[in-house]
């Protein structure tokens, strides 16, 4: 089964189990995973869900689609390279993925 490790700004990491076809977000949110608010709930209308993926995972994962790209200009806190929203990482079999949360998401 696939792991996310979800690191918060404080360098505090939590790794959780994930199904595959879940979202990052969604395994955060079922677990309880803190930094990631999800208003929206995985409908990309927010950025709430805003993280900075692993430098060495980002070739494995597909480009950002033109509306999480602009979705990521409203982000609380600083866009990065590595920046993406998390409820557009799916989860897939044998990726194991690390991501930080941001200071703040709101």
């Amino acid at each position: 089964m696939p792991q996310v490790t979800y690191t918060d700004h404080t360098g505090a990491s939590r790794t959780v189990a994930a199904n595959v076809g879940d979202s990052v977000m969604e395994t955060a949110v079922r677990n309880g995973v803190p930094g990631i608010v999800a208003e929206c709930g995985g409908s990309l209308s927010c950025a709430t869900c805003h993280v900075y993926v692993d430098p060495t995972a980002l070739d494995r994962l597909p480009p950002p689609e033109e509306m999480e790209d602009e979705m990521l200009w409203g982000a609380a806190d600083e866009r990065r390279d590595t920046s993406r929203l998390s409820c557009q990482l799916k989860v897939t079999e044998g990726c194991d993925l690390q991501v930080t949360t941001p200071t703040t998401q709101v």
